[in-house]
């Protein structure tokens, strides 16, 4: 869905540079847009309103999935800002790695089968906004979020919507304006219904005040499923379709080694094979080895 721009981001209260430059703009729900022609796009929607036009409604303790695409190969960034201005990067994330570089003509689903944690609806209830920034090359979020911490999801340094959407105005200036493009969808966070009394009460209670809507820290928590393919076996092995991305059945098995409480230490890179070593807290070591056999893939995972 493409948003109507309104509000122009002056250039120099940024720090945009040449004046010639057209500066990002601001839809009418203060969302970040590219007010130049670009070949690229992205879209963004969730499970329940593949329009992405829609506003679906989750009730807390429902799972929602989200899903984006591309028309070129490009890095996407998903934000979620709930009704109270907390903003959540939701990709990339240690646990899909660099699982945010999508190729053309595909579709992402995030979570994704087999990844461990799920994106769970949490209050406050209102209606949230996912921003899917889609960029040609790599961008640095450094301004914006950190991974300094144990979480396995960034920690984001700025708050509500257009402070979302100046910050992004920055992180996107270096780059070449017809190299990146964004798209919002929208979901609510409904109350549950309130079930109707069986009878009415006699005599009427007093007046209560209304208690508020409970609340957590954010519309998006995340749930871990420790389960591994390989459970508590030392040494696992496994076959799968050759028809994929060597790197993304990697980081799809890397994930599980992170959600166990490995630490990634080193990670080398072929057009045959992807391995990788991680080490625990404990002193606990961990192999990852993903490689082309024939027509499959074979995934091994060694532990010590």
């Amino acid at each position: 869905m493409n948003t109507k721009l309104s509000l122009t981001l002056l250039s120099a209260a940024l720090g945009l540079g040449a004046p010639a430059l057209a500066a990002p703009t601001l839809s009418a729900q203060s969302i970040i847009v590219n007010p130049v022609q670009t070949d690229l796009n992205v879209k963004v929607w969730t499970d329940r309103d593949s329009s992405g036009s829609g506003t679906p409604a989750y009730r807390p303790g429902e799972k929602i999935r989200l899903f984006t695409s591309v028309n070129q190969d490009a890095y996407v960034y998903l934000f979620n800002v709930d009704p109270q201005g907390q903003v959540d990067l939701i990709l990339p994330n240690r646990f899909q790695g660099g699982a945010n570089f999508l190729k053309a003509n595909t579709v992402k689903a995030f979570p994704s089968a087999g990844d461990p944690f799920t994106f769970d609806i949490a209050a406050p209830y209102g209606v949230n906004k996912v921003l899917a920034l889609a960029s040609r090359t790599p961008l640095n979020l450094d301004q914006i979020a950190s991974f300094k911490s144990q979480n396995s999801f960034a920690s984001v340094s700025v708050s509500g919507q257009q402070g979302l959407a100046q910050a992004l105005s920055i992180v996107v200036s270096p780059v070449p304006q017809t190299s990146w493009v964004t798209d919002t969808a929208f979901y609510a966070v409904a109350a549950p219904a309130a079930a109707a009394p069986l009878r009415a009460p006699t005599p009427a209670p007093a007046p209560v005040a209304a208690q508020p809507a409970p609340r957590t820290a954010q519309a998006l928590s995340v749930t871990v499923q420790p389960k591994s393919p390989w459970g508590g076996a030392r040494e696992w092995s496994a076959l799968v379709e050759n028809q994929q991305d060597l790197r993304a059945v990697h980081d799809r098995y890397a994930a599980y080694l992170r959600a166990e409480g490995y630490t990634l230490t080193e990670l080398k890179s072929k057009p045959s094979e992807v391995k990788s070593e991680y080490r625990r807290a404990n002193g606990g070591k961990a192999e990852l080895t993903v490689k082309r056999k024939g027509n499959r893939i074979e995934v091994k995972v060694e532990r010590r």
